[in-house]
């Protein structure tokens, strides 16, 4: 035998054997750590990013927070699996928690809602990799039948940090300060420490059998080009609202994505096998079938999901901590669910039945959510939860597991990657489009309720009462909404009233100068007849008036002023006023709009009177209820999409375990190929 068929069988040896039991633990380890580090971040900033939004005076503006995390995970979620594919998966990792790392710092000191974007931006490069690198490790080191018995170590780092997340978020943003810094600012400052923790771990634990480099090329191209064609679509996606969807910068973000997905289509298509997606992927119908439903789920999954924290905090009233635990329906849902399939997924090796399922779950859950109502019960809202939840988990690793299994060991890194980054782009897209509708509607919502005479007379009545608009906790939201309007109301009928008041005394005083030139009063005696007149002109005035406008007082030298102590008074007056205001808000009256800007800071409504926040809350659920009735008929698409999902049974065997036998076979050969040449050499010998 051949020096180097030794070397390579010695090689063999030790590299290809199978990973036992405990590997796979320490591996897994290593996995749950850089999960942790980012399942929990998701969780901490979902339920403070309205505290967030309010101090920072840029609610509104949420969307670019989380689309900027997004958009750069889902660009960085395909250069990771190539990267890993070509330098190996624990190097990517680790430099994935580093950045990770450096853009929570940034992040917890930004001054503005922009900077928390950018770096946001930074947290989602590190992130891209928090979320591919351990699909595709888990895609190398076990077969798709066995990754359900090991499904549950993280579902439980999922459901712990469900948990811990949203008392932790709650906890920093609910305090004022802590160690000299916001309160908020420590929801990103904790993962320093933890990242510390988990990259520790991680270069500990995380050790994978290495395999052979099998190119060196690195599709730069296509990275540059998926970045032109997102983008921009992202962008208008986001600000068509304020830019108007036809308008000139809009067109050119449509004309520059549009030749964006051209170029990286071009791009990939010369790359080849070394492509950053390698289109050669979409010639599985499974893994093409996968990833469109990925797209479609990933839409109204984080877009809708991304408005119930918000919803929870805003009209059910409660704080981040308390939303927090609001959400652990869903959670609940989404770990019985997905331990359930994949046990079913690992004895029988089938799962055609979870996608239809899990996305016809999805539809009935939005489907329950767009019947919410301003005073909806939370139970009703746990329902759908819990039923989303349900849907999601028969989805999440199903679709993953469906993309790795339709491709070979050599595409399992691009593969898991390129599934997630479209599910990822269904994210980004989702969030993006949909949290721009609903703070597009809300305005117009708000306004269109404060149009029903029931709901803005209930509200007039609360501002107008003297002891409730100067209550402390109404101050805000009396400043913020209904003091321009009480203002407007009171200085309008006020001079309508003093007019009133003028004329009758004007009225008074030339019939007394009628009568003096008419000799029937003496001169002498004008101005004491003059002021009697006067006198007897306002209290008649006043009796008049008193029955027109109930609040209104007038004094003896005529000066007008408005009472709303008196509720019987009060309910009057309002009544009065309440059909001309009914009509400015109907027709839009610019003095009675409310601006997206009034709506980025909506800690006026904590606390305040229930009349007086009415109007907001009604306004949010008729904008949250047109982004479910959005978010379910995406999801309904993939629903029938998934009828028509072809799935092959599952392989039994990981990666690793392929790469091993086919290098086995490989040896095997070489070695028969060896033996028969040395035994041809000695029949040859004389």
């Amino acid at each position: 035998m051949s020096d180097i068929t030794r070397s390579r069988r010695a090689h063999t040896a030790s590299t290809d054997t199978v990973m036992t039991h405990r590997m796979i633990m320490f591996v897994i380890f290593g996995l749950m750590a850089g999960m942790f580090l980012s399942a929990l971040d998701q969780t901490v900033v979902g339920t403070a990013i309205r505290t967030i939004g309010d101090d920072l005076q840029g609610l509104s503006l949420q969307a670019w927070v989380t689309t900027a995390y997004l958009i750069v995970s889902t660009i960085a979620t395909p250069i990771y699996g190539k990267l890993s594919d070509i330098f190996g998966r624990r190097p990517l990792f680790l430099i994935a928690i580093v950045i990770f790392i450096i853009g929570s710092i940034l992040a917890s000191f930004a001054q503005s809602m922009i900077e928390l974007a950018a770096f946001r931006a930074i947290q989602g490069l590190g992130a891209g990799g928090l979320m591919s690198m351990p699909l595709a490790i888990m895609g190398d080191i076990l077969a798709p039948r066995e990754r359900a018995k090991y499904q549950g170590y993280f579902l439980a780092v999922f459901g712990i940090s469900s948990v811990i997340g949203p008392l932790v978020g709650g906890l920093f943003s609910g305090a004022s300060e802590i160690l000299f810094l916001t309160g908020w600012r420590w929801v990103f400052l904790i993962n320093v420490p933890i990242g510390i923790v988990a990259l520790a771990i991680v270069w500990r634990f995380l050790h994978i059998p290495k395999q052979p480099r099998h190119s060196v090329r690195i599709d730069w191209w296509g990275a540059t080009t998926v970045i032109v064609a997102l983008v921009p679509l992202l962008l208008v996606a986001e600000q068509g609202r304020e830019w108007g969807w036809g308008s000139p910068i809009a067109l050119a973000c449509y004309v520059v994505g549009a030749l964006g997905i051209l170029a990286f289509v071009i791009a990939e298509t010369k790359m080849k096998d070394d492509a950053l997606i390698p289109l050669k992927l979409f010639r599985s119908p499974t893994f093409s079938m996968a990833t469109v439903i990925g797209v479609l789920v990933g839409f109204g999954m984080f877009g809708a999901m991304l408005t119930l924290p918000l919803y929870l905090q805003l009209v059910l009233g409660s704080n981040p901590t308390q939303s927090g635990f609001e959400m652990l329906p869903m959670i609940l849902g989404l770990m019985i669910a997905s331990i359930a399939s994949g046990q079913i997924i690992a004895r029988t090796g089938r799962y055609r039945l979870f996608p239809i399922l899990g996305t016809a779950l999805m539809s009935v859950g939005f489907f329950l959510l767009t019947f919410l109502q301003y005073d909806s019960p939370y139970g009703q809202v746990a329902i759908a939860m819990l039923v989303i939840g349900l849907g999601l988990g028969q989805l999440m690793q199903t679709l993953t597991i469906a993309s790795q299994n339709s491709v070979g060991v050599r595409d399992m890194g691009v593969a898991t990657s390129g599934s997630t980054f479209f599910r990822q782009i269904g994210g980004t897209l989702g969030t993006a489009v949909l949290l721009s509708l609903l703070f597009t509607l809300m305005p117009s919502n708000i306004v269109g309720s404060f149009g029903d005479r029931a709901t803005l007379t209930d509200a007039l009545d609360a501002a107008f009462d003297p002891a409730t608009a100067s209550a402390p906790a109404n101050e805000k939201i009396m400043s913020s909404i209904y003091a321009p309007i009480v203002a407007q109301t009171t200085d309008a009928v006020t001079q309508q009233v003093q007019q009133g008041v003028q004329q009758a005394t004007d009225a008074a005083t030339q019939a007394v100068a009628q009568q003096v030139a008419a000799g029937q009063i003496p001169a002498a005696a004008q101005t004491q007849a003059t002021q009697a007149a006067v006198a007897q002109a306002i209290s008649a005035a006043s009796a008049q008036i008193r029955q027109q406008v109930p609040v209104a007082r007038v004094g003896g030298d005529g000066s007008v002023s408005l009472d709303f102590s008196d509720a019987a008074d009060r309910e009057a007056f309002v009544d009065g006023v309440a059909d001309t205001l009914t009509d400015r808000f109907t027709s839009g009256d610019q003095d009675t709009s409310i601006g997206g800007s009034t709506l980025d800071d909506t800690s006026f409504l904590v606390g305040a009177d229930a009349r007086l926040t009415k109007p907001f809350l009604v306004g949010f659920n008729s904008s949250a209820t047109s982004v479910y009735w959005v978010a379910m008929s995406v999801v309904l698409l993939a629903f029938v999409l998934s009828l028509f999902f072809r799935t092959p049974p599952l392989r039994s065997k990981s990666a690793l375990q392929e790469a091993a036998d086919e290098r086995r076979g490989k040896d095997d050969e070489e070695k028969r190929a060896a033996e028969a040449a040395t035994q041809t050499g000695a029949l040859l010998t004389p």
